[in-house]
């Protein structure tokens, strides 16, 4: 997902999104194709801009001719199409942290990861399922030691996270 569509503006189709990628301006450049979620059928953008009172862009599509249409994406998550050459090192898509398993730096398994969500720039993973009950963690070095999702792991700092993991005495 690289976008959630909030709103419309004009007459002219354009919508308002709130962009849920960290590259924006490659991700909604002139010509780049998007799709509505679990649709094949293009969006191809006609023109973009950041809104400059405000959070988020306005976007307006080739296939959107005007205001009656736009207001059929209204609350649409946008995806653009996935593929490595759109990841530096060291970066993964959501989809691929879900589902991983967390252990603690002694190894003990905390849960696995259920969903991810961004507060201003820090993903946080919300982790489930485990013998603490459910917990975020900020994706920042003082609380993650290792993240290697590909590999199916994820190791965190229960100590840094002031997490109370059962059967080991308070510090």
């Amino acid at each position: 997902m690289v976008a959630l569509v909030r709103g419309v503006h004009g007459l002219r189709g354009a919508v308002r999104i709130e962009v849920l990628t960290d590259r924006p301006a490659e991700r909604f450049s002139v010509g780049t194709v998007l799709h509505r979620e679990g649709s094949t059928d293009p969006l191809t953008i006609a023109a973009a801009a950041p809104i400059e009172d405000g959070p988020g862009w306005r976007l307006r599509f080739e296939e959107v001719p005007d205001r009656t249409a736009a207001e059929a994406l209204r609350d649409a998550y946008l995806e653009a199409p996935a593929g490595p050459s759109g990841l530096g090192r060291g970066e993964y898509w959501w989809h691929e942290v879900i589902g991983v398993t967390v252990t603690d730096t002694r190894g003990r398994e905390l849960g696995r990861v259920h969903d991810v969500y961004r507060v201003a720039e820090t993903e946080v993973f919300v982790v489930r399922g485990g013998p603490v009950g459910e917990f975020d963690v900020p994706a920042v070095r003082a609380f993650i030691r290792i993240f290697a999702p590909r590999r199916g792991e994820i190791v965190v700092d229960a100590d840094a996270l002031d997490l109370d993991v059962p059967g080991e005495p308070a510090s």
